[in-house]
């Protein structure tokens, strides 16, 4: 008969897993997030005061500027005879005549020594990127007192 001789396991022999390289490679792909990520505002941070549920008696100490935007993403401004089109593109998302007007207006009321209010009527088959559009460049022009609207005169 053969003799059969029993191997001990040394308990140094046991398996390891060495994870230090993985643990390298986790920071480093979490620097690299961290550098080619960028910060951009989103659009529902812009601090817009809205009216309150209970209408206010005081009148404003300026007319509010009006803007319109209908179905076609048309936008326009005043109201009735004095309603000018501004912008009529709605696949562009640059509205430089607004832009410009809701400038003007702001520096306007702010040398008047009152706050710039916009009152925007938007009709239901405009696309929600146009009115986004519209309140981008009420942001750009800093005018914060907005009210949106169904009354058109």
């Amino acid at each position: 008969m053969a003799r059969h001789k029993k191997f001990q396991v040394s308990m140094d022999a046991t398996p390891e897993l060495d994870i230090s390289s993985l643990i390298d490679v986790c920071f480093l792909l979490l620097i690299y997030f961290l550098v080619t990520s960028t910060i951009i505002p989103r659009e529902t941070d812009l601090g817009m005061s809205l009216p309150a549920a209970n209408p206010s008696n005081e009148q404003p100490k300026i007319e509010p500027m009006f803007i319109s935007v209908d179905a076609a993403g048309v936008i326009y401004t005043g109201v009735g005879v004095g309603q000018q089109i501004l912008d009529q593109n709605a696949d562009d998302r640059n509205v430089p005549l607004l832009d410009k007007l809701l400038n003007m207006y702001a520096v306007n009321a702010r040398s008047a020594g009152s706050n710039p209010l916009v009152q925007v009527y938007v009709d239901p088959g405009t696309t929600q990127q146009r009115v986004i559009d519209v309140l981008n460049s009420l942001a750009g022009a800093r005018i914060s007192s907005i009210t949106f609207t169904d009354l058109v005169d």
